[in-house]
C-alpha cells in the first residue's frame, strides 16, 4: 500500500472557481485537494511546504480545442509521445488538462488518433482527458483550413469511431448540423459524445433542432460560422440566443474583434462562454512553421496562415488567452479563470472532479500574481518548472 504524503501551499490567496479566500492554505494529498484551512489553522503532518507568498491559487486550465504544441501537430503524428510533448508544452502556460483536437482526416488517422488516447489513459499521461474530433463532418463551405478532400458525411464506420472510447474518457465532436440529423446527433449525445457544432452553414433553426437532440455547444464562434443578418440569425445568432448552450472563443485578437467578444459576453449569462486556444505546433516552440495536410503554415506577426492565406489556427497560449479576455472585455480575473477552467470542465462533463479547488477534486492548480502572471503550473499536487 503506497504510503500517503501530504503537501501544503500555505499563505495563498485561493480562487476556488466560487469564491475567493484570502490568507488561505491548500492540502494535497495524493494528488488530490484534502482541504482548505486560514492560515492561522491547523496544518499537522504536512512532508513538503510550499509558501504562496500570498499569491494567487485558482483551478488548472482546461483546454477543449489543442491541435498541438512544442513543435508537432496531432494530424500529422497521432501518436502516445505527440500527446506527451503537447501536455507538457501547455502545461507551461497553465493548462493541466487538455482535449487533443485533431482537425478532420481520413478514418485511419482518426483511428492512430484514439488509439494513442487509450494508450495516454493507460500510461497514466496527466492531463489527457480525452480527444476533440473536430470534422470530417463538416460543411465545405465553411471548412477554413479543413481541407475539402478529407470532408465527409457521418456514415456507420464514422458513428464507430466517434463513439469507440471506454467510459472515463471524453469524445467531443465538432460537426456542421446540417450534415448530420437530429436523429443522429441525438445518438452520438446518447452514447456520451459530446456535440458542439462549428464549420456551418446552419440555420437557426436547424441549430435548435440540433440543440433539442442534444447537441451542447458551439466551436470557437464566429469562426467557420455564416454571417449573420436581421432575417437570417444563423449559427452565430444561435449561439447568442438558445439559452441552454455553451460556446467556446478564441482570444487571441485576430481571430474575434474585441467588440464582437465583448458583445457575445453581455450577450448571454456567465457561464455561457469558455475559452479555447485551437494552439497549432507553433505554441511552445521556436520554430515558426509547420506542415498541414502537405501546405505550410507560417507565423507572422502572432498570426498563423496557410499558404492561401487563411486562418490556420493559433498561437495562443492559455494564460495568454485568460489575460487577453480580461483586458478585452474587461473582466475580472476570476471570471476569467472560470471561462478556462470551470466552465469547460462543465462542457465536457468532467466538473465533479476538476476545475475546482475543492476537497475531493484534482490538485490541478495554477499560481498566479497580482499582475496574472504565472509563476508555476502544479499537476496533480506536483510544481512543474516554467522555462
Amino acid at each position: 500500500m503506497m504510503e500517503e504524503r501530504t503537501t501544503a501551499l500555505v499563505n495563498a490567496t485561493v480562487f476556488t472557481g466560487e469564491r475567493v479566500h484570502e490568507n488561505c492554505s491548500v492540502l494535497v494529498r495524493n494528488g488530490l485537494i484534502a482541504d482548505l484551512v486560514p492560515n492561522d489553522g491547523p496544518i499537522s503532518g504536512a512532508d513538503t511546504v510550499f509558501d504562496m507568498q500570498g499569491r494567487r491559487l485558482a483551478p488548472g486550465f482546461i483546454d477543449i480545442q489543442v491541435n498541438g504544441g512544442g513543435g508537432v501537430l496531432f494530424n500529422n503524428s497521432p501518436t502516445f509521445d505527440t500527446l506527451r510533448t503537447m501536455s507538457a508544452a501547455h502545461a507551461q502556460f497553465g493548462t493541466t488538462a487538455l482535449l487533443p483536437t485533431l482537425i478532420s482526416d481520413r478514418y485511419e488517422v482518426m483511428r492512430s488518433a484514439t488509439d494513442a488516447v487509450r494508450q495516454a489513459a493507460a500510461e497514466r499521461l496527466p492531463g489527457i482527458l480525452g480527444i476533440h474530433l473536430e470534422g470530417p463532418f463538416l460543411n465545405p463551405q465553411r471548412r477554413g483550413a479543413h481541407a475539402e478532400r478529407m470532408l465527409r458525411e457521418i456514415d456507420k464506420e464514422g458513428m464507430q469511431i466517434l463513439t469507440s472510447l471506454q467510459p472515463g474518457l471524453v469524445t467531443m465532436t465538432t460537426l456542421a448540423p446540417e450534415k448530420a440529423t437530429p436523429e443522429i446527433i441525438g445518438r452520438l449525445c446518447a452514447a456520451g459524445v459530446v456535440v458542439f457544432g462549428g464549420h456551418s452553414a446552419a440555420s437557426y433553426e436547424q441549430c435548435h433542432a440540433a440543440t433539442i437532440a442534444g447537441m451542447k455547444g458551439f466551436t470557437h464562434l464566429y469562426n467557420g460560422m455564416g454571417p449573420v443578418s436581421g432575417r437570417d440569425p444563423g449559427m452565430v445568432g444561435a449561439a447568442l440566443d438558445l439559452p441552454d448552450c455553451m460556446f467556446s472563443l478564441i482570444a487571441d485578437g485576430h481571430h474575434v474583434h474585441p467588440a464582437l467578444l465583448r458583445a457575445a459576453l453581455g450577450t448571454r449569462k456567465k457561464g455561457a462562454a469558455l475559452l479555447v486556444t485551437d494552439a497549432m505546433a507553433t505554441v511552445g516552440s521556436a520554430n515558426p512553421t509547420f506542415d498541414l495536410y502537405g501546405r505550410r503554415v507560417s507565423l507572422d506577426q502572432g498570426v498563423l496562415r496557410d499558404e492561401h492565406g487563411s486562418l490556420a489556427g493559433s498561437n495562443l497560449g492559455m494564460i495568454d488567452a485568460v489575460r487577453n479576455i480580461m483586458r478585452m472585455a474587461d473582466l475580472d480575473w476570476t471570471e476569467a479563470v472560470r471561462m478556462a477552467s470551470s466552465y469547460p470542465a462543465r462542457a465536457i462533463g468532467v466538473d465533479s472532479h476538476r476545475g475546482f479547488v475543492l476537497p475531493g477534486y484534482k490538485a490541478d492548480l495554477v499560481e498566479l500574481d497580482a499582475e496574472m502572471a504565472l509563476h508555476r503550473t502544479w499537476v496533480a499536487g506536483v510544481p512543474l518548472k516554467l522555462h
